[in-house]
């Protein structure tokens, strides 16, 4: 975590250091901000996914009966999940290519 807190801070010098014009600024700033949510979309999504197949299994493990039941719903239950971070995904393209901040 220290390795990516300074590594951040490092490039935040790069960033700063060219004279820039308010539009570069906010087309930088678009970039950075889909970039980012787009990651912490991803890692939500992955582990609410891991959490979904743990719970499934473990309910299967329990009652091999009603496996079939759990399978159909942890799939919904994923697609659902997957939808979110396709979501954040157009917003994020939205916010890089089609800048409505500009």
């Amino acid at each position: 975590m220290k390795i990516f807190l300074m590594m951040f801070f490092g490039m935040v010098g790069f960033a700063f250091a060219a004279d820039i014009s308010g539009v570069d600024m906010i087309k930088s700033y678009s970039i950075a901000g889909g970039v980012i949510g787009l990651g912490i979309a991803a890692l939500g999504g992955a582990i609410g996914m891991g959490h979904a197949a743990a719970a499934a299994i473990s309910g299967t493990a329990r009652n091999p009966g009603i496996g079939g039941k759990l399978l159909m719903t942890m799939f919904i239950a994923l697609a659902l999940i997957e939808a979110q971070v396709i979501y954040t995904l157009a917003f994020a393209m939205i916010a890089i290519y089609a800048n409505p901040f500009l």
